[in-house]
């Protein structure tokens, strides 16, 4: 481990020393900082500890944030934080939070460890390992949407307390926005837009705010923010934690893992595909009895689905009007989601997995069928505008 002697990173450090010594009633030494990369407005550092009664990891991370930099999606990540810390130990998604000063601008984290990205795991060779790896994440979705049903009134108290908005009905609104260009965009293509598309894509935006299997989320829940280590698939990244439909989480995974898996065939896509969302349904259907109707769960995920890969492509097509940026917006812009994408073929093939997932399952499902036809049908007119 190298010493690092870069100035924010020894900042933080010395102020999250302060932290923990006040709260533990004695001296606390921290030292070999490892810089672990922030998100360009944060220092995130792994430090040994020393003489630790608050905890006993030998190792913690520090997460600080610069006194110029805005505060809004911070002081909401403290409330995520004290919120997943107090679920037990099993259903705890991610790391645990063992001290903060807002004041002060600092989260100290029990430290993850190393273990292996699923973003890494995704693009190995070991098929059957990519497999149980896409299952697991499933399954600690799962776990972690069960545990928290009928939490969300304890979680915006803590995020009243954090001087954090609650964003119930921001990102629905900025959403709904988006959706609406859809049919412009499509016209001006020259593709047809169903109306059952149409109606499907608005079903999707009210997820945000409603929805049967509502709890909460980290919201980034991508492969980049997913370490698998001894105690199984941790999440990371709280910065937008909160609490809307558990089939937004589902989707956001099923958009964003195929880049990963470099030229794998369609039927290997397929197979990882079900084994994430059987995964989920394996842990929730206890507390969500509804999951056991198959053909309606895969629809409701296909309607969220299709919502990020419109919302991921809008950054490319634009959005007509000029009302400011707020909501699920200010969210995108303000942080590198996994959902995000400055390439062109990356937002195209997503319309063209959405459309394979589709057309397999309107055997089953055949209001499905309109959804694979209008997909693949848009991916093909955004490739001639973009890569012809």
């Amino acid at each position: 481990m190298t010493a690092i002697v870069d100035a924010p990173i020894e900042s933080a450090l010395t102020t999250a020393e302060t932290v923990l010594s006040a709260r533990a009633g004695t001296p606390v030494s921290l030292s070999d900082p490892e810089d672990l990369g922030g998100s360009g407005r944060s220092v995130v550092v792994r430090v040994r500890a020393s003489r630790n009664p608050v905890s006993p990891d030998r190792t913690l991370v520090i997460k600080a944030l610069g006194a110029d930099d805005e505060a809004e999606s911070f002081h909401r990540e403290i409330a995520a934080y004290q919120y997943a810390t107090s679920l037990s130990g099993d259903s705890r998604p991610g790391p645990q939070l063992i001290a903060y000063d807002a004041a002060r601008r600092v989260i100290v984290l029990s430290d993850l460890g190393t273990g292996r990205s699923m973003a890494d795991l995704l693009a190995g060779p070991d098929v059957e390992e990519v497999s149980r790896a896409v299952s697991a994440w499933g399954q600690a979705l799962g776990r972690m949407h069960a545990a928290t049903i009928g939490g969300e009134e304890d979680f915006n108290a803590l995020v009243r307390r954090s001087h954090a908005r609650i964003l119930h009905g921001a990102p629905t609104t900025w959403a709904a926005r988006v959706a609406a260009e859809l049919p412009g965009v499509a016209q001006s293509l020259g593709v047809d837009l169903p109306e059952s598309v149409i109606a499907r894509l608005d079903d999707a935006v009210r997820l945000f705010d409603e929805g049967d299997f509502r709890s909460f989320s980290p919201s980034d829940v991508g492969p980049e923010n997913i370490l698998i280590n001894a105690d199984g698939v941790r999440f990371m990244d709280y910065e937008w934690g909160g609490f809307r439909d558990a089939t937004l989480d589902v989707a956001y995974g099923l958009v964003t893992f195929p880049e990963h898996l470099g030229s794998r065939p369609a039927a290997a896509r397929a197979a990882l595909e079900t084994a994430l969302v059987d995964g989920w349904r394996s842990e929730a259907q206890a507390v969500w009895p509804a999951m056991a109707d198959g053909a309606a769960i895969a629809d409701l995920v296909a309607s969220a689905r299709l919502l990020w890969v419109w919302l991921s492509t809008v950054v490319f097509v634009g959005v007509a009007d000029d009302t400011p940026a707020e909501g699920l917006e200010q969210m995108m812009l303000a942080h590198d989601w996994a959902i995000s994408t400055t390439d062109p073929r990356v937002a195209c093939a997503r319309w063209l997995d959405l459309a394979d997932s589709a057309e397999r399952a309107a055997g089953r499902n055949p209001r499905l069928r309109d959804l694979g036809t209008f997909s693949a049908a848009f991916a093909a007119a955004l490739r001639r505008e973009w890569l012809s």
